[in-house]
């Protein structure tokens, strides 16, 4: 197969497919690390990937990026099929794993340098090439030092940069911002943004919530090497079930009897209410749209007149959460640096 083989048709929304997988089987010894896992990716898109530690996320990457074969099933990236094509597809594809992997006894300017001469470019090429990537990741200052004396931010925007060499189609983030403090997050994520905004298509695996919802359009959840859940962040809340109902009293002085209304409601299902002082609002769980209804009612009925009102969806900790019967981790500056050491 060539890149001209690839189904112009296999789209959604206009957008073609660039990360095509089938029924993708990977065991180590007794563990299915992946056990048929399908996924679409969409051209100039972030595809996120969830799942809790030894879901099979890295275990995927490293099969869409060559690095381990696949039992079984099949994955066309960029049209290239990446167990009959390896050596095609490495040359469209860019990686940066869960931890820095540059060369920390030469310069920045020398790393890149290195890899781009690897992609067989020309020494003008890859010198201009290494130039342009020290300057977009704000390193050309450190471009001279070797790679040792840069900070963990500088040597994660270092391989990032590392990864953009070759100028690929396909990028795949395995954990990019691990360990990062929150100002190099911020600087990486801008970075993905604009990698996007020029075509680049993204599949990225995280367990932050916050960069999830940052960076990615569609997310797909895996857990003991299954996929578990698909969509867009707002389907997946949806999905999930649950709402919370925001009432402000158009008078604040009636925030404690409101909350008192809606306790004293007894609506089968209905939860508990909250009161917000700082907001001056009453949040109260809602299950379907005839709970709703009755609460609205209910209050009016009451005598209450209502300011505003909003129905707000899960958060995408809480989604995480109902669809895989645990809590994500929690950020990596506070737990141990362990993660997918098998699958």
């Amino acid at each position: 197969m060539t890149r001209s083989d690839k189904n112009p048709d296999n789209s959604t929304g206009g957008r073609p497919v660039a990360v095509s997988v089938r029924g993708l089987v990977k065991h180590y010894g007794e563990t299915k690390a992946l056990d048929g896992v399908d996924l679409d990716v969409h051209e100039g898109t972030v595809m996120g990937v969830l799942g809790p530690n030894g879901a099979g996320k890295t275990t995927l990457v490293r099969c869409l990026s060559t690095l381990i074969t696949p039992d079984s099933g099949s994955a066309i990236v960029a049209g290239y099929d990446a167990v009959k094509q390896p050596r095609q597809l490495r040359r469209v594809i860019g990686l940066t794993g869960q931890y820095a992997s540059v060369d920390e006894k030469i310069s920045g300017r020398e790393n890149l340098y290195m890899i781009g001469r690897l992609l067989d470019l020309s020494r003008k090429d890859a010198k201009a090439r290494a130039d342009t990537l020290l300057e977009r990741f704000s390193l050309t200052d450190a471009a001279s030092r070797p790679a040792k004396t840069y900070s963990g931010g500088m040597r994660r925007r270092l391989d990032l940069a590392a990864s953009m060499i070759g100028q690929p189609h396909v990028l795949y983030l395995d954990e990019p911002t691990t360990g990062l403090d929150p100002r190099t997050r911020n600087e990486v994520w801008d970075e993905v943004k604009r990698m996007v905004r020029d075509g680049v298509t993204v599949l990225l695996t995280t367990q932050y919530m916050e960069e999830a919802e940052q960076l990615a359009s569609e997310l797909t959840v895996v857990d003991h090497g299954k996929v578990i859940a698909r969509g867009g962040i707002e389907e997946l809340k949806a999905k999930v079930g649950g709402r919370t109902l925001r009432i402000r009293p158009a008078d604040p002085l009636e925030l404690r009897p409101l909350a008192h209304a809606l306790d004293d409601l007894g609506i089968t299902g209905l939860a508990t209410s909250l009161v917000d002082t700082e907001s001056g609002t009453v949040l109260v769980p809602i299950l379907s749209d005839e709970q709703l209804t009755a609460v609205v009612g209910a209050v009016t009925a009451r005598g209450i007149t209502i300011g505003s009102i909003a129905t707000e969806l899960p958060s995408l900790d809480e989604v995480f959460l109902s669809i895989t019967g645990e809590k994500p981790s929690a950020p990596q500056d506070a737990r141990p640096a362990l993660e997918e050491a098998a699958v």
